[in-house]
């Protein structure tokens, strides 16, 4: 056996086992996270694969992401060249092209060569990115470490291209090969005065740079944030099969603990997803809190529990404590408990993450803990808290005043059998004066369309979405157990809502303990109602130029898109005017997961951020369809004094005009 093959058979074996080692370091602190079902359902997670990791959808959202979506398909191209690489090294005389057809063998080099020029070319204009033209979300203080591991990555992969052209355009010039392959055979032009001493001993530096560096990136993969490259295929797999839009529920019992304080509480997805993280930025370019300067950067939160995982996770398999604390003073690998609360569970970072990585639950966990282990919380809650266990409602207003709005409309209570809508008006809807003019618009636009509706009246209670997004899941599941025997005591079949957290919560939240009906929020029905030519509309130009903000728990997290603006439409004969950031991309108006109840202390205020991004289109009429939004955006207006230039409506208030 020949010096080189036996060497480098000993640095293979080494590098491996070391390989395999590394890995099975980092699976093995994956596997002290809590259990977690990710394995139903597998066509369906199948198809996820080919979407998110194989067809790169995510990737390509944005126009950088084909360079990506390039590199992605010639890495997997390659792994079959660099396979047969190292098989040769291994076995003398080894050849894929011999053990196949002719024209399939020949044409292999040549798809070897075209896809490592393409690599090659992806590398650079990485390259040039990264050095001259990196967006802002690329880089922050604790990415500095991560964004040179990402020019290491690159300059092994030209290093590997720039070796294996060099290697075949020796074998070429020597005559060894016949050429199949264009740009080797092109280098190999430029080699042609070279002696063949100086060719073989080029082809043998070149082959073993090319074995050297193919081994090192195999073995720096695991140890690195480019371990995304071994686990990002797998976590597509492993995603949730639902958006998260709700949470799971806990189970109360003496003992039990609740919500996450240590790395091992997490589930085994949750710190899979930390080691998967490419730490591209995108999550932290989207959300509203990083974006008005707040702490939380949803990028961070990701990579600080993997740096917990890496320095508690062995302690914490053996029972011991750990020497890093999850929550706490802010520094790599802890979190500040003003980030956790900055959140708004707008789900922004979670729609765009091209690893499917889920962010926001994660937070809500670490709420969780801190609400129901610690009582610890933002001191405004305190009062939340208790007005919702003592009153239902955010306000702590006597239940009777939940009907005073519909003083004048006569019996309107939900009669089962008899009555096909439950309108589920919400305590926006019930008790805040703004929005008590929605509840009489969308009641009118019914009435119009002789739709059979019903209220509960007194008995109606807050359907909770605040306290379970706020993280005090105790007082939620007895809010949700109460409203779900309530709803099926009244045979409800039907439920329509103006507030996109109540439609949320009931559709989605109330699932999981057993209510299963038609949940409509007022935008769908008056589309449905409009359409069918059940709703007479006239059309009327009074609102001026009509601009429409998304709410995040109707569209990001609902899919709702098209709805609100069709009935805009039909309502004002136009399409609205969009924000800059709109639909999937929209900015959230900063009182989702109970921020609504919290004031902003450090930053910008996130309602402000929105409302002047309205501005820019000079609108006369900002239209909103929920509660929350209604009144973030008027405030916002309030603050910079444009609240007499321009109107704040929602769509049913634009709707209910149109029919006089």
């Amino acid at each position: 056996m020949p010096l080189q093959q036996t060497v480098f058979i000993i640095i293979f074996a080494v590098s491996v086992f070391s390989f395999l080692f590394s890995c099975y370091q980092r699976l093995q602190l994956v596997a002290i996270g809590a259990p977690e079902n990710r394995f139903d359902n597998p066509w369906a997670r199948l198809l996820g694969v080919f979407s998110y990791a194989f067809a790169q959808r995510r990737v390509l959202a944005r126009p950088y992401g084909f360079n990506h979506f390039l590199l992605f398909w010639a890495f997997i191209v390659l792994l079959l060249a660099n396979a047969e690489f190292l098989i040769e090294g291994l076995i003398s005389d080894f050849s894929l092209a011999a053990l196949l057809p002719v024209a399939l063998g020949h044409g292999l080099k040549l798809l070897f060569d075209i896809v490592s020029v393409v690599a090659l070319g992806c590398v650079l204009v990485a390259f040039v990115r990264r050095l001259f033209f990196s967006p802002e979300y690329l880089g922050t203080d604790y990415t500095r470490p991560a964004s040179g591991e990402a020019l290491l990555i690159l300059a092994m992969i030209a290093t590997l291209m720039i070796a294996f052209f060099l290697l075949n355009a020796a074998h070429i010039a020597l005559g060894q090969e016949v050429s199949w392959r264009p740009i080797s055979s092109a280098l190999a032009v430029l080699l042609q005065g070279l002696r063949g001493e100086t060719l073989q001993g080029l082809a043998q530096v070149a082959w073993w740079i090319h074995a050297l560096v193919l081994l090192l990136f195999m073995n720096f993969l695991p140890r690195s944030k480019h371990m995304h490259i071994l686990t990002a295929i797998p976590n597509c797999y492993f995603k949730s099969l639902e958006k998260p839009n709700t949470q799971p529920r806990e189970t109360f019992e003496k003992g039990a603990r609740y919500g996450v304080s240590s790395v091992e509480q997490y589930s085994w997805k949750d710190l899979f997803d930390s080691l998967t993280c490419t730490e591209c930025g995108r999550c932290q370019d989207l959300c509203p809190a990083h974006s008005t300067s707040k702490p939380l950067n949803p990028r961070k939160i990701v990579h600080d529990i993997k740096i917990n995982l890496l320095k508690n996770g062995l302690a914490r398999k053996e029972g011991a404590t750990g020497s890093l604390p999850l929550i706490g003073a802010a520094k790599e690998g802890t979190i500040c408990e003003e980030a956790i609360w900055s959140c708004t569970t707008c789900g922004a970072c979670t729609s765009v993450c091209p690893a499917l990585i889920e962010q926001m639950p994660k937070i809500v966990k670490l709420r969780r803990h801190l609400v129901q282990e610690k009582a610890q919380f933002p001191e405004e809650l305190l009062n939340l808290f208790e007005n919702m266990e003592q009153r239902s409602n955010p306000w702590g207003i006597a239940p009777s005043e939940r009907t005073k709005w519909s003083g004048q409309l006569g019996d309107r209570t939900f009669k089962p059998g008899e009555t096909e809508y439950l309108f589920f008006v919400g305590c926006a809807g019930a008790f805040d004066n703004r929005n008590k003019h929605v509840t009489v618009a969308l009641a009118t636009i019914m009435d119009a369309a002789g739709v059979s509706w019903g209220m509960l009246g007194k008995e109606e209670q807050c359907c909770g979405d605040s306290v379970r997004r706020l993280g005090n899941e105790f007082v939620f599941e007895r809010m949700a157990k109460a409203n779900v025997s309530l709803l099926k005591e009244k045979k409800v079949t039907k439920i329509v809502t103006q507030c996109p957290h109540c439609f949320n919560t009931l559709k989605n939240d109330y699932k999981q303990y057993g209510l299963e009906i038609e949940v409509l929020h007022h935008s769908q029905l008056i589309d449905q109602l409009a359409k069918t030519g059940r709703l007479k509309l006239h059309q009327q130009s009074g609102q001026g130029k009509v601009i429409f903000h998304d709410s995040c728990y109707l569209g990001r997290h609902n899919d709702t898109y098209e709805a609100p603006r069709a009935v805009l439409q039909a309502a004002t004969g136009r399409l609205p005017g969009e924000f800059g950031r709109n639909r999937e991309n929209g900015f959230c108006c900063g009182a989702g997961g109970g921020r609504m109840w919290l004031e902003e202390q450090s930053g910008s205020r996130i309602n402000l951020e929105r409302v002047k991004e309205a501005m820019a289109q000079q609108p006369d009429t900002l239209c909103v369809s929920c509660p929350y939004c209604m009144t973030m955006m008027e405030d916002g207006l309030k603050d910079l004094g444009l609240g007499d230039k321009v109107r704040v409506k929602d769509i049913a208030e634009v709707t209910a005009e149109a029919l006089r």
